[in-house]
């Protein structure tokens, strides 16, 4: 099969490789769509850091070049007798393998299991025209439900987990930092689930920040122009920009709450003093819970043009490293997918 094979920063290659064979309890899917998110840029750009090229991963077993790829969706081509799935069901992956008994998992905390892996970035992944895995990393997606849209879906379940980490409560003024694609997918999942919100979006880009209006925010800004507003109960950053979560935190009202999902380059300095006297709650989120969140981003997306605002092309699997390029570079501000088929 065809695969885009990571073998260093700057180093994806189109490669033939053997199709994967699954193990008797997984399915094998073939590949209709494949997201490239910030995980994917920082690999290209600095990496490995997820990926185990030279030392074994503990629960994956996997080393050495991989296929990277943990946004995708595709169709069912072989399945254990018993799969909840049928030859030809099309799936959603929320890319996660789970043990289902340690005591995370017994918590519903699937995304921080004690034995994690993760297909497309300690595991092969769906960069590539088949991958295999556990059916519980899958969701079944709508019949009605195109391709393009389809292929949101883990983004968008990113943005679910964090609004449910973020605990908002109706009436609360909340700050979302960062207003490109998880800012966005944040934005979107705080309205879906506490619609009764007061939601400001400050961003340096005035294209996001229309983009935030069209999606629901009742307010958007530069950082300067936010200089002077009210504190805010809830401030999400969404960025990973440097200084932006301090700055989150100098804009929280005294007893609220912040929630870091953005990730910056390197360790970054807060105001702790101000984090304590002032007790505010400081929360981190990480990835999502495969069915939790995966059933709803679905549904949002079949009921919204989340897709017309957010996804910016599809594009042949062969693009990839210039379309990494083009995303390290800050030149595309929305989702790109590709297919594996093209």
């Amino acid at each position: 099969m065809r695969a885009a094979v990571y073998h260093a920063a700057g180093d994806i290659r189109i490669e033939r490789i053997p199709r994967p064979r699954r193990a008797d309890d997984e399915i094998l899917v073939r590949v209709l769509r494949s997201g490239l998110c910030g995980t994917d840029v920082t690999e290209w750009r600095v990496g490995p850091v997820m990926i185990p090229l030279e030392t074994r991963h503990p629960h994956s077993g996997h080393q050495g070049p991989m296929v990277p790829g943990h946004e995708f969706i595709g169709e069912v081509v072989e399945a254990p007798a018993g799969s909840p799935f049928a030859v030809g069901t099309r799936v959603a992956s929320g890319a996660q393998v789970f043990c289902g008994e340690c005591r995370r998992c017994a918590q519903g905390r699937y995304n921080i299991c004690e034995r994690l892996y993760t297909l497309g970035l300690n595991a092969p992944g769906g960069h590539a025209e088949y991958v295999a895995g556990p059916p519980r990393s899958f969701v079944p997606i709508p019949p009605d439900l195109p391709l393009d849209v389809a292929g949101l879906a883990q983004p968008l379940a990113v943005g679910l987990h964090a609004a449910r980490r973020a605990q908002a409560r109706a009436g609360d003024r909340v700050l979302v930092s960062g207003a490109g694609a998880i800012g966005s997918f944040v934005l979107v999942s705080l309205r879906h689930l506490v619609p009764d919100l007061r939601i400001t979006v400050v961003d340096v880009d005035p294209a996001k920040l229309e983009r935030s209006r069209r999606l629901g925010a009742d307010e958007t800004a530069s950082p300067e122009q936010l200089a002077d507003h009210d504190a805010f109960d809830l401030s999400i950053e969404a960025s990973g920009a440097p200084g932006t979560l301090a700055a989150c935190i100098h804009r929280t009202a005294v007893g609220g709450r912040v929630l870091a999902v953005g990730m910056p380059p390197g360790d970054v300095s807060l105001p702790v003093h101000e984090l304590v006297l002032h007790e505010i709650t400081l929360e981190t989120t990480v990835a999502l819970v495969t069915p939790e969140d995966i059933p709803v981003a679905l549904e949002i997306l079949g009921g919204t043009g989340l897709a017309d605002e957010l996804l910016d092309s599809v594009r042949p699997l062969s693009e990839i490293a210039a379309t990494l390029d083009e995303l390290a570079a800050g030149q595309i501000s929305g989702k790109v997918l590709l297919d594996p088929g093209r």
